[in-house]
């Protein structure tokens, strides 16, 4: 009953679209935890990584604006907008980079262990996108989204108006 009232009162929240960028930093941070690319039984780019270590910081840092926006009733969607722009970006080239490179990795000690062997390698391994990496370009893109409505909105005041409680 106690969490349909909170649910009720977040989707009557003149600010509820802050809700929908929390939820989309938290999931950015997770990501950031599960393997991004898949080679045979191998999983790379989880936490270890720089990049990884780059996206947790940046969903930790989109939760926490978000909170705040939600908590002090000010808007932070351009801030919101530079997190998701980065985060994406993260992403895309570590997406393009990592797989290739893994797929080259994988190849290269195939051929190493066909030369060892005394044999030819006709077996080709493939990388493929895992989904954590899935999850943190949709989240980056909701958050992304999220920021670029402060641009198409083109309100005349984004900000919200303090109620004057003196009179």
């Amino acid at each position: 009953v106690r969490l349909l009232a909170l649910l009720q009162t977040a989707l009557h929240d003149p600010m509820r679209g802050y809700y929908v960028a929390a939820i989309a930093g938290v999931t950015l941070t997770v990501s950031a935890f599960l393997p991004w690319v898949v080679v045979g039984e191998n999983n790379l780019g989880s936490f270890p990584s720089m990049s990884s270590v780059w996206i947790a910081g940046l969903g930790l840092s989109a939760t926490v604006l978000a909170a705040l926006s939600l908590i002090t009733r000010k808007n932070s969607r351009h801030p919101l907008l530079v997190v998701g722009l980065l985060a994406f970006g993260i992403l895309f080239v570590v997406e393009r980079l990592m797989v290739r490179m893994a797929t080259e990795r994988a190849w290269a000690a195939e051929q190493a262990s066909a030369l060892v062997g005394g044999n030819t390698s006709q077996v080709s391994i493939e990388a493929a996108a895992a989904p954590g990496l899935y999850l943190g370009l949709g989240s980056a893109f909701l958050i992304v989204l999220f920021g670029l409505t402060i641009v198409v909105k083109r309100a005349s005041n984004p900000y919200t108006e303090e109620t004057d409680d003196d009179v």
